[in-house]
């Protein structure tokens, strides 16, 4: 994105957060920085093709990927919702319970998807781990992380590996992973890329605010309200701190207590999970090469 269309996409979002009357508050945690990942081996931020936002279709349906991850083999995975290889209905939200796409189904990362097509393929991938499919596999039961637990990792072509960058796109980071939740008011930025907006790019980068978590959720869950609200085909997206570390990934739309409100899964407890169960030594987030930056004012 050149600076001057940057400029405008801030301005409006500027707006937008001013309206909402949203405050803000800050968690941070450390993690690996992307340098120190596969030997610096990531793609300039402005021109890689594959980064958190991507588009990636798995056998039609389209989702947005949220962050880059890497293991001890120094693999390269994109992470999107377990429930964009689901089998079911767009109701069906247990994750216990739902059928998925095998492991090893095949998923392409594209740019400009419509509802007219699929845009250009930028590059492809393998589905890794799928907490859906893992959870029916242990026989997990606990409702939280049934509910809520809506966590896949894809990972990239070898040949593709080169066109990666872990940086968010408009806002830079991650920073590191959060691990203290929400609270009411607390900023929340995201980057949707759904192919029902049909390319335009003002409404991807999001700014909200949480509505708070609920003690019965365990922090499995963070509702949230953003401008412009998670709309289908953002499934999967990431979601950032004020500080710019990675707290959640979008899984469904939410009826209250906003309409067109969201809900995102916590990362770390999905991460958390994946890495006692997926079966991929050192996984773990990469960093943003580039500086989180929030582009509008922070209270």
């Amino acid at each position: 994105m050149t600076r001057t269309r940057r400029t405008h996409v801030a301005r409006t979002l500027a707006a937008l957060v001013l309206a909402s009357g949203a405050a803000a508050s800050t968690a941070a945690v450390t993690a690996a920085p992307a340098s120190a990942e596969a030997g610096g081996r990531w793609a300039p931020a402005g021109t890689a093709a594959i980064h958190p936002g991507v588009q990636m279709y798995t056998q039609g349906a389209q989702c947005t990927g949220n962050f880059v991850f890497t293991d001890a083999r120094d693999r390269t995975y994109v992470g999107y919702a377990a429930h964009c290889a689901g089998l079911g209905e767009a109701t069906d939200t247990d994750g216990c319970q739902a059928e998925s796409l095998p492991l090893g189904t095949r998923v392409s990362f594209n740019e400009g998807g419509s509802l007219v097509d699929g845009g250009t393929r930028v590059g492809r991938g393998t589905l890794a781990y799928s907490s859906w499919r893992t959870m029916d596999r242990i026989g997990t039961t606990a409702a939280n992380p049934c509910a809520y637990n809506d966590f896949a990792l894809v990972r990239v072509d070898r040949d593709d590996v080169r066109k990666v960058n872990p940086s968010v796109p408009f806002f830079g980071g991650p920073t590191g992973i959060d691990r203290d939740g929400t609270a009411e008011g607390d900023r929340v930025f995201s980057y949707g890329n759904s192919s029902i907006r049909g390319g335009l790019e003002v409404l991807s980068p999001k700014v909200g605010f949480s509505l708070g978590d609920a003690p019965a959720d365990g922090g499995w869950s963070h509702p949230l309200y953003t401008l412009t609200p998670g709309i289908p085909g953002d499934s999967g997206s990431g979601f950032l701190t004020a500080g710019g570390t990675a707290i959640g990934t979008l899984s469904t739309l939410g009826l209250a207590p906003l309409p067109a409100s969201n809900n995102i899964g916590d990362l770390a407890k999905e991460l958390r999970f994946a890495q006692r169960h997926a079966g991929i030594d050192g996984l773990r987030l990469v960093k943003g090469t580039e500086p989180f930056d929030p582009a509008v004012p922070i209270p």
